[in-house]
């Protein structure tokens, strides 16, 4: 017979109580599982935003920034070559027409002339000379003293001689001419915009050295996208107005579309004509042109945080009966920073216009503006 020690007795008595205290809990909880009735699953509502749609006559704006610029800006440069020595203004200087803006060095000019003038002066002294002769000898010839043929060659020599005192005349202007080239001068009022030569810098004739724009008239460039064009083209309500005054709108014109694209942005370059543009409106500021195109027919609005694209184009979820269904819109442009609808809703529906991303077809919805969307209504029955 084995002897157990009196230790292990102890523990053992102490262990199966337990054990057996909890097999009895877990099969309580097994019998009241199985006797308890299954957990109900209850349906997500997400709270929204919507608004109540109402019919507008709104207009379609379309709205693109641009640059003031002068409608004409001269690119000037020398009519001679040489070194320019002098320049007598810097970029944003105002100059009147027929002041000087650059010198170049007039020393060549200078002997060039001095050489025209020795030229005339020595064509000068041959035409008195043959004419002196040709005076002579025809009184010669009517005392008979000479024949003919002599008089013939001494008024081919004066003719001839006449010609050459004209052709150094005129030669001399032309250098006079060429000598007063070397001082570039304004041919109009206006602003210096920019400089694209320094003193010292030898040009050639014709080269551009000096960007004056005409303080006349102004205008707007933009760039209008390739599929916009043609509409735009028809719109005559156009509205400008500038960044640092946006609250004044000043009436504009297309004036200018430019049939190329351009080749790397793919726009149209556009220029909007100012008529009578005011002072403040200054050369380099930003401007932001508006094509204001009245609507024909009554449509919706809905901003743009109510539209959702998917893979058949552009629709907006419809609250109907405590569900949103999405309804497949066509857009009519915008307008401000709202978007026109012309079909696929209708005035009185009312849509979402915060959570579209967390919705799907037939997701239970409240509305959390339900106070302002029933005041819609209560003022669109009203009216």
């Amino acid at each position: 017979m084995v002897d157990i020690p009196k230790a292990a007795i102890a523990a053992r008595t102490r262990f199966f109580p337990a054990a057996r205290l909890g097999s009895v809990a877990l099969l309580s909880a097994l019998l009241l599982g199985a006797c308890s009735k299954p957990v109900e699953k209850v349906e997500e509502v997400r709270p929204v935003r919507a608004m109540r749609l109402a019919a507008v006559n709104a207009s379609s704006v379309a709205e693109y920034p641009g640059d003031v610029r002068a409608r004409y800006e001269s690119r000037l440069g020398f009519r001679v070559g040489g070194k320019i020595v002098a320049r007598l203004v810097d970029v944003g200087s105002p100059v009147k027409r027929g002041q000087v803006l650059m010198r170049l060095d007039p020393q060549d000019l200078q002997l060039a002339q001095t050489q025209a003038n020795a030229a005339l002066q020595a064509a000068e002294s041959n035409l008195s000379l043959a004419k002196a002769e040709y005076a002579r000898y025809k009184d010669l010839r009517e005392k008979n003293f000479v024949s003919q043929a002599v008089l013939d060659s001494k008024e081919t020599a004066y003719r001839a001689a006449k010609a050459n005192y004209e052709q150094a005349s005129a030669a001399l202007r032309t250098q006079r001419n060429q000598t007063g080239y070397g001082n570039l001068v304004a041919d109009a009022d206006g602003v210096v915009t920019g400089i694209d030569a320094e003193t010292g810098q030898v040009v050639a004739a014709g080269t551009p050295v000096i960007r004056v724009a005409q303080i006349g008239e102004k205008e707007i460039v933009i760039s209008l996208p390739e599929d916009r064009v043609d509409e735009l083209r028809k719109v005559d309500n156009v509205k400008v107005r500038t960044w640092a005054n946006p609250d004044q709108a000043l009436p504009g014109k297309l004036r200018e579309l430019s049939p190329v694209a351009d080749p790397v942005t793919r726009t149209y370059t556009a220029k909007i004509a100012l008529p009578n543009a005011p002072e403040d409106v200054r050369l380099g500021m930003t401007a932001y042109v508006t094509f204001n195109e009245a609507g024909t027919k009554p449509t919706v609005r809905v901003p743009l945080s109510a539209l959702v694209k998917d893979g058949q184009g552009t629709g907006v979820w419809v609250v109907e009966k405590g569900a949103v269904r999405l309804a497949q819109v066509q857009l009519a442009g915008p307008s401000g920073n709202d978007m026109l609808i012309a079909s696929g809703v209708e005035p009185g529906q009312i849509v979402v216009t915060a959570g579209v991303h967390l919705l799907k077809p037939g997701q239970k919805v409240t509305v959390l503006d339900g106070e302002r969307v029933a005041n819609n209504e209560a003022d669109g029955a009203g009216k």
